[in-house]
């Protein structure tokens, strides 16, 4: 018989455990495995649109919270001494009249520093409320399903067919003393649908996960599963969605309120601002072009933020 016993390659053998030895050094080196929330923040400071965007909404919350850091002039102080036919000084900067007044003698440029504490609070409080609102219900839908999940997605459904201008003026028109948080609450009213299905799909996906199983085999509960385990990995689309959806509450707000169902005066706001001055934009186009300007200056910086976002946690996009 002849001898098949084959000889080990020993070149191979010794190739294997160099790499193998490599291995081992490297493996200290590379450190703890890097999470989705870490990788996705390396991401963003290398991102230039995060970059920018971040500085105009540091820049625009620092401007809402302390308006009296870029102007010492009265917002609501009009001197029909000004006429707002008079043109803006674009060399005096910060000044009252660096551009020019409006019809009443008001600095525009002091209405439009003291037109973002409004503007932004609206659009920050119905972000915040529609993702606790949509985020919870979307949740318990996903998380349960069955009978739960039918009857919370046909109630999403009823508000989802409601639409959002419409259903918000209804409710606006019933209010005379429409202040920031009556505007929100009615805006919030109607729009946790879209943030409800993103955070049902995206719990119905995560809660398939072997961690999830892992930790309910071994007895934890509810409320531990839903909180510790499935929301931290279930929210990132939710972010992405909410983010965006900020810059669109603010534009919802000046856009109700230009028509006069949204803030109405005392209240500071862009939208009013734009509505007062749209008598006046053929001869005096700068009565409108900056708190117009700043409104969509706003808008913009927060979508950046959000398609920021969106590359940095869908790993689809790595």
């Amino acid at each position: 018989m002849p001898d098949v016993t084959k000889t080990p390659d020993t070149g191979a053998v010794e190739t294997a455990a160099a790499a193998g030895e490599a291995a081992v050094v490297a493996a200290p080196a590379a450190g703890k495995p890097r999470s989705l929330w870490s990788d996705a923040w390396r991401d963003l400071r290398r991102n230039p649109l995060f970059v920018i965007s971040a500085l105009l909404i540091v820049f625009l919350l620092v401007m809402a919270v302390f308006p009296q850091l870029f102007t010492s002039t009265n917002p609501r102080n009009g001197d029909l001494t000004h006429h707002f036919l008079t043109k803006p000084s674009y060399g005096d900067v910060f000044s009252a009249d660096w551009f020019g007044y409006d019809k009443q003698g008001r600095s525009i440029y002091a209405r439009v520093v003291y037109g973002a504490r409004a503007s932004i609070s609206v659009g920050v409080l119905v972000t915040l409320a529609v993702t606790v609102v949509g985020g919870l219900v979307g949740m318990l839908a996903g998380y349960y399903g069955g009978w739960i999940d039918s009857l919370l997605s046909r109630l999403t459904d009823i508000f989802f067919g409601i639409p959002f201008f419409l259903g918000s003026m209804v409710i606006l028109v019933s209010f005379t003393d429409r202040k920031v948080w009556v505007v929100a609450a009615a805006m919030a009213f109607l729009g946790w649908t879209q943030i409800a299905r993103v955070m049902r799909g995206s719990v119905i996906t995560t809660k398939q996960a072997d961690y999830v199983t892992a930790a309910r085999a071994l007895g934890a509960g509810t409320g531990r599963i839903m909180f510790r385990h499935i929301l931290p990995n279930a929210i990132a689309p939710v972010i992405v969605v909410a983010t965006i959806a900020l810059g669109g509450y603010i534009a919802a707000e000046a856009t109700l309120s230009y028509l006069g169902l949204g803030l109405a005066e005392p209240i500071i706001s862009w939208g009013i601002d734009i509505s007062d001055a749209k008598d006046s934009i053929r001869d005096n186009p700068h009565v409108m072009f900056f708190p117009a300007g700043m409104l969509c200056i706003t808008v913009l910086a927060f979508i950046m933020l959000g398609d920021a976002v969106r590359d940095a946690l869908d790993p689809k996009l790595r």
